[in-house]
């Protein structure tokens, strides 16, 4: 899949919605912990996502939440590949991303349908990823990540979260990352135009910088890459608003519409039917243009 021919970049902010073949997730949403058949509940999920606006489809197999255990290769693909042939056959026209850092269970997900990978560690966890979606072809989402051996904060009711490491200057500093992760992803052979950026809400960040971050998105536009950002229900909202994460929808909400108006591409979001609403309205917003013959009559006010 050609990015530039499928998503017209600029024109509005697309919807990616987070469909979690786990046990563990954050949010309370893993789909291998339901009673049931969890490749038909993601079947079912991805059906409404699709029924609800959202542009992408993210599959995941593993945890990347503050503490999360890490699971084996083959485990993370026994989640995930029967989800993505159970979405591509339901939805032909789909566009599905799969959430991993393996070459080989990312191949395997493209083998069985899905179109684009979504790399939390910007392809620089696994040697060979880079060289295999170099060689595939397919677009590839870079996260910056700065959490590794970074301790975290517990709390039973808010969850997990990172704590931060030492940034000496923090927006130049994830500029400079973000656009190292760009150049090493070009130079293994990813066409510029399959590339996109993720500042990494939430990872090796602090409450302060991950609202920062998002207040100020704009300062990443000038690194020539679509951004996607991922604040759905993450613990800096919990925190801020101190609510656990069944909570968060209202904090969700506003950190998408910032984000949005801040110049995102795709806001990555578990509960797509009220974002999408929220990113179209934030679009209208944000794009309109009043005609001559809709100004107030001299005078009014």
């Amino acid at each position: 899949m050609r990015l530039a021919e499928r998503f017209q970049w600029g024109t509005r902010c697309h919807v990616m919605g987070i469909i979690n073949a786990t046990p563990d997730s954050f949010s309370g949403d893993g789909l291998a912990a339901v009673s049931g058949d969890p490749v038909a509940a993601a079947r079912a999920l991805a059906l409404s996502f699709a029924a609800d606006g959202a542009d992408i489809l993210d599959v995941g197999g593993e945890s990347t939440r503050p503490g999360a255990a890490a699971v084996d290769a083959e485990t993370e693909r026994k989640r995930v590949v029967p989800v993505v042939v159970a979405i591509r056959d339901a939805l032909p026209d789909a566009v599905i991303s799969i959430d991993s850092y393996r070459a080989d269970v990312a191949e395997a997900a493209l083998d069985a349908g899905a179109d684009l990978v979504n790399d939390v560690w910007g392809l620089s966890k696994d040697p060979e990823m880079a060289s295999m979606a170099a060689r595939r072809g397919v677009p590839v989402v870079l996260m910056h990540n700065r959490s590794a051996g970074v301790g975290t904060q517990s709390d039973a009711r808010l969850g997990a979260s990172y704590e931060a490491p030492a940034y000496r200057d923090f927006f130049a500093e994830m500029a400079a990352s973000l656009a190292g992760l760009a150049r090493r992803a070009e130079a293994a052979g990813i066409a510029a135009d399959q590339i996109i950026l993720d500042p990494g809400v939430g990872f090796g960040k602090t409450l302060e910088q991950n609202m920062a971050l998002i207040n100020d998105l704009h300062r990443f536009k000038g690194l020539g890459y679509p951004l996607l950002v991922g604040p759905s229900r993450k613990s800096f909202i919990g925190r801020a608003l101190d609510l656990p994460p069944e909570e968060r929808l209202e904090g969700t909400a506003a950190a998408v519409a910032l984000s949005v108006v801040r110049g995102a591409d795709i806001v990555r979001v578990h509960d797509v039917r009220h974002m999408t609403r929220v990113v179209r309205m934030t679009d209208a917003l944000i794009r309109a243009r009043p005609d001559a013959h809709d100004a107030p009559p001299t005078g009014t006010s």
